[in-house]
């Protein structure tokens, strides 16, 4: 099947033309649906034009939210060739990694990168486009906003195969080890839309003003298109700064936002966000790693009941398993406020042993998926593919069960399961115990090496500010949570974790200084 995205936008543009389509706080740039319609045809007809990316060709962004959106599913779905987002915040090192494995023809790159990476990248043969007035010119550097003016913002009638032509790459996020790179059609971005649609509880409407602190570049983006598609808006916010989210809520009457866990915890310690209006607030989304229950009771109370746990990966555009605001209001006398949620409609979920045989109902394999937002597979990376992907099951590495009503619960990550004396101890319940307790901010707990067990629990934990406890009093709360042989052996007390660019927990590089010049014992 064949799309002209830009005509297909062009529809809602007509349907909301003067609608507030796109704010950028930053730098105070707001675009009605008509404008920003325009202006997206424009930076298109400009690539192909004047930067000559067509069929089969890549280009790069090194960008922060404001100047990512210009450039997110909006404007890379009219166009023809392939648009990679990479998280802003990554490493040099790591961008050094991507740019060599996809080989991009055009970098846009924010001016604040301009130093340490220029010459990196443009030694490469790589075109390299600043987003504001470099302060010291460069031959062979290129301003964005030259390039556009002038350029035409008529349709730039590029016609995509839907289920076939690779639009956008994005480099995965993961905690486990070297990111690949997802590759996506049209029909992966619609099948995200339409999921979101589809649910009973509707967070999208004309009136919806979405804040997107975390990066759109990542998991933030997935709720874009939906929003978009109903006459919404978008607000941007580039740095990752709590008080300034609530400025901007408050000020832009947000209505939608998303959050991880950690940055929930984190608001409700910042005691000046009480001085802040935040009552336009309808939904905040949250997911990316496990919601301590204890915790989110707290934020409950705070913000009320206008939580959805959103459970989705890199790999699979939709909605995966949703924890509706209906279900929150249940969940803690059903014990499901833990759970991942009901699997998503559209979506076709197995629970697989090592076999790949499907296991009962209520017992622990991995999760498997496979709709119309899954990935063909990963780019240039067969192994990988082969890996993961089966009979278009995309298998996600996370282990988990249903229970009887159809809730989805997440254990663990199958590498994260540490196992003790022959008892599998999953890293998930350890953590969630110890951060119901009063004193913690956050926790991870890992397997360390044990002479006589192979492994043994240990936790490393951050406390709030102020408050005290002993490791013997955190280990105590644990077994009176989860019992006996769950709870940490040891705890160590820690400023801070180590923390990815989108908010989880790298429990990897927690888990590996304890295993430096160790032979794992156990798998």
């Amino acid at each position: 099947m064949k799309m002209n995205f830009a005509r297909t936008f062009g529809y809602t543009a007509m349907r909301y033309p003067d609608n507030e389509a796109l704010v950028n706080i930053e730098r105070q740039r707001r675009y009605t649906f008509k404008e920003l319609h325009l202006v997206t045809n424009r930076i298109v007809n400009m690539m192909r034009d004047r930067l000559h990316l067509r069929r089969g060709d890549a280009y790069m962004c090194l960008l922060d939210n404001d100047n990512m959106s210009l450039l997110h599913a909006w404007t890379a779905l009219k166009g023809e060739a392939g648009a990679v987002y990479t998280n802003f915040r990554d490493s040099l090192e790591e961008h050094c990694w991507q740019a060599d494995f996809i080989k991009p023809k055009v970098v846009f790159i924010e001016n604040t990168l301009l130093a340490s990476y220029f010459d990196i990248v443009a030694e490469r043969g790589i075109v390299v486009v600043c987003m504001d007035p470099p302060e010291t010119p460069r031959e062979g550097l290129h301003y964005f906003w030259d390039l556009v003016e002038g350029s035409s913002d008529a349709n730039p009638n590029v016609e995509s195969d839907t289920l076939n032509d690779i639009l956008i790459y994005r480099f995965t996020g993961g905690t486990t080890g070297k990111s690949k790179c997802a590759q996506y059609t049209i029909d992966n971005w619609m099948a995200m839309r339409d999921a979101s649609y589809f649910e009973n509880e509707q967070t999208f409407h004309d009136t919806t003003r979405n804040l997107h602190m975390a990066p759109i570049s990542h998991a933030s983006g997935f709720s874009v298109l939906p929003t978009y598609f109903r006459g919404g808006c978008n607000v941007t916010q580039n740095v990752p700064d709590l008080r300034q989210w609530c400025i901007n809520v408050q000020t832009e009457r947000i209505t939608n936002a998303l959050l991880v866990p950690t940055l929930i915890y984190r608001l409700l310690e910042v005691k000046e966000t009480t001085a802040y209006d935040l009552s336009s607030l309808s939904t905040i989304y949250y997911g990316g790693a496990p919601m301590s229950p204890a915790k989110l009771n707290l934020a409950q109370e705070r913000f009320g009941n206008i939580f959805q746990q959103i459970y989705g990966a890199t790999e699979c555009l939709q909605i995966v398993g949703i924890l509706s605001k209906a279900d929150h209001l249940t969940a803690v006398e059903t014990g499901r406020l833990a759970s991942a949620g009901r699997v998503g409609t559209g979506i076709e979920l197995r629970i697989m042993d090592d076999a790949g045989n499907d296991v009962p109902l209520g017992e622990t394999g991995e999760i498997c998926v496979r709709c119309r937002g899954t990935i063909c597979g990963y780019f240039n990376n067969p192994q990988g593919t082969a890996a993961e992907f089966v009979d278009g099951f995309w298998k996600s590495g996370d282990l988990g069960y249903l229970d009887d009503a159809g809730y989805l619960f997440i254990v663990d990550r199958k590498k994260d399961v540490i196992i003790s004396g022959g008892f599998n101890v999953y890293a998930i319940e350890v953590e969630a115990a110890l951060n119901s307790h009063p004193a913690v901010s956050m926790s991870t707990a890992v397997g360390i090496p044990h002479a006589e067990w192979g492994e043994t629990v240990h936790a490393e934990v951050v406390l709030k500010e102020g408050m005290q406890v002993s490791a013997e009093e955190l280990i105590e709360h644990v077994k009176r949570s989860v019992g006996r042989f769950k709870a940490p052996k040891s705890v160590s007390f820690v400023e801070t974790l180590p923390l990815s660019a989108v908010g989880k927990v790298l429990r990897r590089q927690v888990r590996e200084k304890y295993w430096k010049g160790e032979s794992r014992r156990v798998g």
